[in-house]
């Protein structure tokens, strides 16, 4: 079965890798985002009809197409068997047992593609005695022992989702994947990837963990060098409203802090005791300009200062914009990947940046469903075979 090229048919660094990612929220669509920008034959099966706002929503399903089958229909299930039989990868992020009961587990799929990467997304594991447990980001990264370390010293503060959804599970799942076709590359078969969302929540705290262990940690919120306990490296409000952070945490680094902020500051910088004193003095020279005025000041130093930037803002930031951090997309539509999105909008692309095979530009939102007829062609399924799985509702065209 030959499947189709990646996105705008070019060559990125995971050319003719094959991933079935099998729909789902968060984690497992930007961990196919990332494979699909880096290169690989990403296709996505969606529910047909899918409606919740948290799958549709954020585009994260971005640049690569969308087919529409109903695991829940024989056909649909065998559909995906199929698919599953000539792939490199399959992505899921059932709960444990779901996959199996579906006839889409590692054992089956396995036993008809020893060569295939089964990489299972999961907050808490495929076992422990919280494996079948439900969750979000937010618990995850609580009982990682991440979100402990997040907040002001009164109270943990909710993080935005990459701390255990992204960082933790698809970046994990991702390097999972590879690690697990660099080792197919040797030994000519495939396994299972198990990453599960806590354990990378908790991984990511390493430098913490460490030292905490070596005693240069204190159990506490922001009581730490890089926890916003040390005034030199901290956010700052400024006189319009705005804010900068600062990371002056080398002596060379806060000497121009301080000669740029037109300050006297008694003690030693690294002196718990003059810390007070520190933060009351840079709190009050920053209160005296606008964030931008203090950015413009800071321009060209080496004191470590930096505005905190909208959302919005960030796109249009000059480093960003010379580099291309952003590119134009985010466009909903129904062409599917290489189709005609809607109005497009700033979007990160994907890193890191590889010199003899870039990596692709963000493509287009399909609707679910959109390239299910053109796919399954493609795929080495016939007019008459599409047609009754079609008229069966085995698989749906948008």
């Amino acid at each position: 079965m030959t499947l189709p090229t990646a996105v705008g048919g070019e060559s990125g660094a995971l050319a003719g890798i094959r991933v079935v990612e099998l729909g789902g929220i968060g984690p497992v669509p930007f961990a196919g985002l990332v494979l699909a920008e880096l290169g690989a034959d990403v296709v996505r099966v969606d529910r047909p009809g899918e409606t919740n706002p948290l799958v549709l929503a954020g585009g994260l399903r971005r640049s690569r197409p969308s087919i529409a089958v109903d695991l829940k229909h024989d056909d649909g299930r065998a559909v995906v068997q199929r698919l599953l039989a000539d792939a490199d990868v399959v992505l899921e992020g059932w709960r444990p047992g779901v996959a199996e009961r579906l006839g889409l587990g590692p054992d089956e799929c396995l036993a008809r593609n020893p060569r295939l990467v089964h990489a299972r997304m999961t907050g808490w594991g495929q076992t422990g005695p919280w494996s079948q447990r439900a969750g979000h980001d937010l618990t995850y990264a609580a009982v990682s022992g991440s979100l402990h370390a997040l907040g002001t010293a009164e109270r943990p503060v909710v993080p935005v989702p990459p701390v255990a959804d992204f960082a933790g599970g698809s970046m994990y799942l991702v390097t999972g994947v590879l690690a697990a076709l660099l080792s197919r590359a040797t030994t000519g078969r495939g396994q299972v990837v198990d990453a599960a969302m806590v354990e990378g929540a908790a991984h990511l705290a390493s430098l913490v963990h460490g030292l905490l262990g070596e005693g240069a940690w204190t159990d506490s919120r922001a009581a730490n060098l890089l926890d916003g306990g040390a005034p030199y490296y901290d956010v700052y409000a400024c006189a319009d409203g705005g804010f900068v952070a600062v990371g002056a945490l080398e002596p060379q680094f806060w000497a121009a802090l301080v000669a740029g902020l037109g300050i006297e500051v008694e003690g030693e910088q690294h002196d718990p005791s003059t810390w007070p004193a520190q933060r009351e003095a840079f709190g009050a020279a920053f209160l005296t300009r606008t964030r931008d005025e203090w950015a413009a000041h800071f321009e060209g130093t080496d004191a470590c200062v930096a505005p905190v930037l909208s959302l919005a803002e960030a796109p249009a930031h000059p480093h960003l914009a010379a580099r291309g951090t952003f590119a134009t997309g985010g466009g909903g539509g129904g062409g599917g990947a290489g189709g005609a999105g809607g109005a497009g909008y700033p979007v990160p692309r994907t890193p890191p940046r590889l010199s003899a095979t870039p990596n692709l530009d963000p493509g287009p939102v399909p609707v679910p469903g959109a390239d299910t007829t053109g796919w399954l062609l493609r795929a080495g399924f016939s007019e008459d075979e599409v047609a009754s799985l079609l008229a069966s509702g085995a698989v749906h065209q948008a």
